[in-house]
């Protein structure tokens, strides 16, 4: 494992410098180093278009270097390593990267908080999300630049999950608060670097994984070495941030800030309709994984689960209850606005 960790990590540099490679810049160029939580298969879709189209526009005015999972520092260590200055931005959930705030446990896969892509944007640019992830951040000296959807959360596994049963002593990588909600339903939860899932899948360490969606498990190769992949889903999308260290931030020209703002929009797009394409259609025409369901009836008692979840973590904080109200009165809108915003 630790020479395949090797080897990915040569490759990946590889990968990174080929796509964003660029002429002898001027001295005065602006260089940043970015790093994503995506590996390189799955950065090819998540961030890297966004970084060739700012680095084109830019030219040499500014040039940010991207870096995949665990490339310079541990995921886990990416918001440490931005609010140092180790590195000048990052591309992640706030959960994966363990940043510091009260708006953590929501990043990434917060339960049933939506059931759609489209939810998350609306729910930072209409619902006041926004507002408050940038106050957070700028109380620990970093700037959120932008907030998107990625994929659902689905389980992909070795062996077929029919039922709640199945689950149980199921060995899952997950995201931190995903898996602390899952554990309830006997699933334990396995925290690896991103580059070694596959092989722990393949050496027996995991029994699955319930991290993305099915056009990821295909993408980064997931769906080699599961068989089956689970319909139900505990999150309609998965929240994700570009964030930058602020006095790098603050550093830049009005122009840049905006160019960065745009491409990271940019970013978003291109993910709405990839990812929204893409799980339908592997679904209708993957060949690699037999797709399962648990009935609606015993998967409903996870969604109530959820709704028991979301007060626990609201009793933790004023920021956090506030977070929490606005997913609720957002659903019950939905729910209220009915077909096609939500059904039954």
């Amino acid at each position: 494992m630790t020479t395949r960790r090797k080897f990915l990590t040569t490759a990946a540099a590889g990968a990174a410098a080929a796509p964003l490679a660029t002429p002898a810049l001027a001295q005065s160029t602006i260089k940043w180093r970015m790093q994503t939580y995506a590996g390189p298969a799955l950065a090819e879709h998540v961030v890297v278009p966004a970084i060739n189209m700012f680095n084109q526009i830019a030219g040499d005015r500014m040039q940010i270097e991207l870096f995949f999972a665990d490339q310079l520092v541990p995921t886990g260590e990416l918001f440490r390593a931005m609010q140092r200055g180790t590195i000048d931005a990052v591309q992640s959930d706030d959960d994966s990267m363990a940043s510091p705030t009260e708006v953590t446990v929501f990043g990434g896969y917060f339960p049933f908080a939506s059931r759609y892509s489209l939810d998350v944007p609306v729910l930072f640019n209409q619902y006041g999300l926004n507002e408050i992830w940038a106050a957070e951040y700028e109380k620990v000296g970093v700037k959120h630049i932008s907030a998107g959807s990625w994929d659902p959360c689905h389980f992909n596994t070795k062996d077929p999950i029919r039922s709640l049963a199945d689950l149980q002593g199921k060995r899952v990588f997950t995201f931190p608060t995903a898996g602390r909600f899952l554990a309830q339903f006997g699933v334990v939860p396995v925290t690896l670097p991103w580059e070694d899932v596959e092989v722990a899948v393949q050496t027996g360490e995991l029994d699955g994984i319930a991290w993305s969606g099915i056009t990821e498990d295909y993408t980064v190769g997931w769906a080699d070495v599961t068989k089956y992949f689970l319909t139900n889903n505990i999150s309609g999308a998965w929240i994700g941030h570009f964030f930058a260290n602020m006095d790098r931030y603050n550093e830049l020209p009005e122009d840049l800030k905006l160019l960065l703002k745009v491409c990271c929009e940019q970013s978003h797009y291109y993910r709405q309709w990839w990812y929204w394409g893409g799980e339908a259609s592997l679904r209708v025409n993957g060949t690699k994984m037999e797709l399962t369901s648990i009935p609606d009836a015993e998967w409903a008692t996870v969604e109530d689960a959820a709704v028991k979840f979301w007060d626990e973590i609201a009793a933790e904080s004023e920021i956090k209850a506030k977070v929490v109200q606005i997913f609720k009165q957002y659903n019950a809108d939905m729910a209220k606005a009915g077909r096609p915003y939500r059904y039954g």
